[in-house]
């Protein structure tokens, strides 16, 4: 009797988000499979802040030294955690797989909202999409640094290197494309391994290190400036890896139609990873700087500046081996959660017809359950992404600043907008509701930290500037906007369908910039808008 009453009691939950979501002109399509711990483990899996970090300390070790590697994470993290909390609340009142540009939309002005809806979901396809090559990059970087070590002679040819990277994403697709009811359990699985991995390589480099430790002002507070630029500015370059390290926690927004009570889960996760990878990220930070013997060396290691570190601790090729198989997987995890989000992004997005051709990329395949062409759109520019690889050394850096930047933008706009309008735009009545001074300084440090992310990660990372370390990321940001003007004009004005509410949904029966959903009569939906005043 109880087991019925409870199946019960969840049929009706289920049924009511189905229904909150049709209020936002959408039908439920993708099943809920995912709980609040599976769900945490995807964007854990995303964000994996040590092992992000672990696999790009080359960005911040010759900008900035030690310092900036375990400081420009707190700084970062004190930043997202503010970007986060300003979207938290604009999830829990409207927890929709568009993210982004659905809430841009909803919060704009007049006449405004359909366009910048529309340019902030280009660029945050876009930047899911950069960001889905980044797992495959570090991890096949791994698998060659470890070639490397046994075979000090091997030539590591671009194109060896980019067949592995082939395989994560072929790895992703699959698992994506033929165990989507499996995935829940492979996100939990990915969280715990993660947090094993963090442990394990914590306690052994110690172990293995001990007595013969760096002391606490060195790691704490050594500086180290190889690029050229002013030391200032050295140290806020070596800021991308702290950012890259905590970027993509959007994921949540892009994956919420598929989490039961995602107005009041949703929130939480979104800020439970941030924090979770914060503490990680300087636990393992400050961990590989007391067991370094030379950072010079470090930075120069034909093995890599991880694998290096890890035999600086252990003074063993396999034992370091044996380590690095622990980001390595998790690198594997990473892949396919990012492949796994990038496609519901675009999902949503050609949904709403954002997408070139967008009655295909809106197609959930009938017994897979999946967006599969949004799968296989994401998979082959990840391809493409791959092979811009084979012809530039600074691809990674390039890849890595695109992703963070247009992320970061992403982030910033809904808040900005909300700001402006005197943070009036959202109902008060949602689940996750910031103290008004909360609220406003969240909002303002998110938006200056996104101002001054997307200056500083077009620079170039070192001078002087040559066609190999060019940063190209002002390039592919300003593709992605000429690609997102010119399907504006061609497509989108005429097809695009911004984000609505019905009547039920809006706040004192209406929101600028969007149309309620035609009930059956006017005077139904007058009537409608009255009673909700009334109440």
């Amino acid at each position: 009797m109880e087991e019925a009453e409870q199946g019960g009691r969840q049929a009706n939950a289920v049924e009511e988000d189905d229904a909150a979501l049709e209020r936002l002109g959408h039908k439920q399509e993708l099943k809920r499979n995912f709980s609040m711990v599976s769900m945490l483990g995807l964007a854990f899996a995303i964000l994996n802040t040590w092992t992000a970090l672990a696999a790009s300390i080359s960005l911040a070790l010759p900008s900035g030294g030690a310092s900036s590697v375990i400081w420009g994470l707190m700084v970062a993290g004190v930043c997202n955690l503010c970007l986060a909390a300003s979207l938290a609340e604009f999830l829990s009142a409207y927890p929709t797989a568009g993210g982004q540009y659905h809430w841009a939309a909803i919060v704009s002005w007049e006449g405004w909202s359909r366009g910048i809806s529309y340019c902030t979901g280009w660029i945050n396809v876009a930047g899911w999409v950069a960001l889905s090559a980044t797992g495959g990059l570090l991890g096949s970087t791994f698998i060659v640094n470890i070639m490397v070590l046994f075979n000090p002679d091997y030539d590591a040819a671009p194109w060896h290197q980019f067949l592995i990277y082939i395989a994560f994403a072929l790895f992703a697709l699959v698992i994506n494309t033929f165990l989507t009811r499996l995935l829940p359990y492979f996100t939990k699985a990915a969280f715990f391994w993660s947090m094993a991995g963090f442990v394990i390589i914590c306690i052994t480099i110690l172990a293995c290190s001990s007595p013969d430790y760096q002391s606490g002002e060195f790691v704490y507070g050594q500086f180290n400036n190889e690029v050229g630029w002013p030391d200032g500015l050295a140290w806020l370059l070596g800021l991308l890896q702290g950012a890259f390290a905590l970027t993509g926690f959007d994921a949540t927004a892009h994956m919420i139609e598929e989490i039961p009570r995602p107005q009041v889960q949703g929130p939480r996760i979104m800020l439970y990873c941030i924090g979770i990878g914060m503490l990680t990220g300087f636990v393992f930070l400050s961990c590989l700087l007391f067991v370094v013997d030379d950072v010079e060396r470090v930075i120069s290691s034909p093995s890599g500046p991880l694998l290096q570190i890890f035999m600086d601790a252990t003074g063993s090729k396999a034992g370091s081996t044996a380590l690095l198989m622990f980001p390595l997987v998790c690198m594997l995890f990473t892949t396919v959660t990012l492949v796994c989000t990038s496609s519901r992004m675009s999902y949503a997005f050609a949904r709403d017809g954002g997408m070139p051709f967008s009655s295909v990329f809106a197609r959930v395949h009938p017994t897979l359950n999946v967006p599969l062409n949004a799968l296989l759109w994401t998979t082959g520019w990840v391809v493409v992404f791959g092979c811009i690889f084979l012809g530039s050394t600074s691809t990674f850096n390039a890849i890595t600043s695109a992703s963070v930047v247009a992320l970061g933008v992403t982030y910033a706009i809904p808040p900005s907008i909300n700001a402006l309008r005197g943070r009036k735009m959202l109902p008060p009545t949602r689940a996750f509701k910031l103290p008004e001074w909360l609220g406003w300084t969240c909002n303002l440090v998110g938006i200056a930290w996104t101002v001054l992310t997307t200056v500083l990660f077009v620079f170039p990372p070192e001078l002087p500037v040559t066609p190999d370390n060019m940063n190209y990321c002002i390039v592919a940001f300003g593709v992605i906007l000429l690609i997102s003007g010119t399907t504006w004009l061609v497509d989108g004005r005429k097809n695009y369908k911004e984000p609505r509410l019905d009547v039920e949904g809006m706040i004192n029966g209406k929101i600028e910039g969007i149309e309620p959903l035609q009930s059956d009569s006017a005077e139904d939906a007058a009537a409608q808008v009255e009673e909700k005043k009334t109440t």
